[in-house]
């Protein structure tokens, strides 16, 4: 059974198509398999402004660390090779519409991405230094 370890926001930008935007987002650190961790990314972006840009089923979410992160709508075809930080990142969401939008989809649509390549707190605070804050407290933790 996975166990939810800490969450903490981040600032970052989404590229749509070339087109960029500040964007904050979530990103959720569980234990994963053995000796690995999952870290899920959740961003938040307007429906309105991703069909302007041609918004198909990803984006990708430039984080605080310079990661180019491919996140995808809810029922994306999901990818699962890895990008140019070297991490999977994928997401198992229901896949019932494509990830397809249109003016009927909510106002406010959720992207997401999964990382489940970290396998150490070292690799995990590396990659995110969303978890900086949590460093002292989480010493011997995760």
């Amino acid at each position: 059974m996975e166990k939810h370890l800490v969450q903490a926001d981040g600032n970052g930008v989404i590229d749509v198509n070339g087109q960029v935007s500040p964007v904050t987002y979530t990103v959720s650190l569980k234990e994963g398999k053995g000796q690995s961790y999952e870290v899920d990314i959740r961003l938040m972006a307007p429906r309105d402004w991703l069909l302007q840009r041609g918004f198909n089923r990803d984006a990708v979410l430039v984080s605080q660390s310079g990661a180019r992160i491919p996140v995808y709508h809810d029922g994306a075809n999901h990818h699962n090779g890895t990008n140019q930080d070297g991490a999977n990142h994928h997401d198992e969401g229901s896949r019932h519409d494509g990830g397809r939008l249109d003016s009927a989809t909510a106002i406010s649509i959720e992207l997401t991405a999964r990382d489940d390549s970290c396998t150490s707190e070292a690799d995990v605070l590396g990659k995110y230094p969303e978890f900086d804050s949590f460093r002292a407290a989480a010493a011997g933790r995760f």
